[in-house]
């Protein structure tokens, strides 16, 4: 039995975005609109406003104002710096988080095009770019993305997550049941994991396991953003339907992954 669960595990793209690399270090006295300091470049002639801006807009929710601002700072950078690198990887990012996978894709493969990204900022750069083009069905794409991802950051749960739920897509529950292993291993109370291992199950034709997984995740969090996910997924798992839907956006809406790393 497999079920339409894809669109039940993930809260929308505009929800909240990753983490993203840190353009540069240091904080200011920058106060967005909403009236909270917010950490920015701590060398004006390279960042400027223009970080302040996409920072703030960020907090706001309004991601592809900071998307565009971003984009302003590496356009202001030294080309082929790290500071431009990562104001691009940074757009790409809030442009997901805006539901624009086109020009995520575009900027973070100006981004990923040189040097500037490195280790695990690299890494999350692809697996944002991995997550662009699985929101354009992209899914060949999306998994050499990911493979390329691995290489720096294995330790990132919500990379397993990811990789799990892109393989329910590709028809893989082989390669969806390794991933989905390795993500419960990393973080194994988070109920957005719990969820999709849920989810895993289920495509696999393991209703009692899916049921138990669902069930995990909402004690894990009963009042957090999948918890209405688990409860719709536990009153439907006796309905067979079709998996569908985009996995790309992290699903706790905080844009911090559900805490996790990245």
């Amino acid at each position: 039995m497999i079920l339409a669960l894809a669109a039940l595990a993930l809260a929308p793209a505009t929800s909240g975005p990753a983490p993203y690399p840190a353009i540069a270090p240091g904080r200011s006295d920058c106060t967005p609109s909403n009236g909270r300091k917010v950490e920015t470049c701590d060398r004006p002639a390279t960042c400027g406003d223009a970080l302040c801006r996409a920072l703030a807009a960020e907090q706001d929710r309004d991601y592809a104002s900071s998307a565009s601002e971003f984009e302003a700072v590496a356009a202001a950078a030294p080309a082929g710096s790290p500071t431009a690198a990562r104001a691009l990887a940074a757009a790409g990012n809030m442009w997901i988080a805006a539901n624009q996978p086109g020009k995520a894709a575009m900027a973070l493969d100006r981004a990923l095009a040189g040097r500037g990204l490195e280790a695990d900022d690299r890494g999350e750069a692809l697996l944002d770019r991995a997550r662009a083009a699985e929101s354009q069905d992209d899914l060949k794409t999306a998994r050499a993305k990911v493979q390329l991802a691995v290489e720096s950051i294995a330790a990132d749960p919500f990379l397993w997550y990811f990789s799990a739920a892109l393989a329910v897509r590709e028809n893989n529950l082989p390669e969806a049941k390794i991933a989905i292993a390795r993500a419960l291993k990393l973080a194994p109370t988070s109920p957005e994991i719990l969820f999709e291992a849920g989810h895993v199950a289920a495509a696999a034709d393991e209703p009692a396991a899916a049921r138990d997984y669902w069930q995990r995740s909402l004690a894990a969090e009963p009042n957090g953003p999948t918890a209405g996910a688990a409860r719709a997924a536990l009153a439907a798992a006796e309905v067979p339907l079709t998996v569908t839907g985009k996995v790309a956006a992290r699903p706790d809406g905080d844009g911090e992954g559900g805490d996790g790393p990245n």
